[in-house]
């Protein structure tokens, strides 16, 4: 699948700004000792987890991308797709298990069903 055939969910870009704001404002702190310096690591760990992480579907299957690793789940293993109370997408799977897919938010479904190329049931 090209790359035009799969739809990509991110956090939002404000996070990555966030961090990086908090790595300069960090500078200062850390150069006062050397003993501070692992205080720059938090925004750098939050900045790549906001460029990283994520969920990207196709037609085959979904991908579940986290700050190290991902996951691959095939649509043939999805029960169900919802959302939990908090407004996060969830997918329920064949085997029982239930996964939070990152940056994906209930109001998403419908684009991320549309991918499969199948139907939604009409709300009336």
């Amino acid at each position: 699948m090209s790359r035009a055939d799969t739809l990509r969910f991110r956090h939002h870009q404000a996070v990555l700004v966030a961090a990086v704001i908090a790595t300069i404002g960090a500078l200062p702190l850390a150069a006062a000792r050397a003993y501070l310096l692992p205080v720059l690591l938090v925004p750098l760990v939050v900045a790549a987890w906001a460029w990283r992480s994520g969920t990207d579907a196709d037609r085959r299957e979904l991908r579940l991308r986290a700050l190290v690793g991902s996951r691959r789940v095939p649509w043939e293993q999805v029960v169900e797709l919802t959302a939990d109370p908090r407004g996060r997408a969830v997918v329920r799977l064949a085997d029982g298990q239930q996964l939070l897919l990152p940056a994906v938010r209930g109001v998403d479904l419908p684009r991320l069903v549309s991918i499969t190329g199948q139907a939604l049931p009409d709300p009336r």
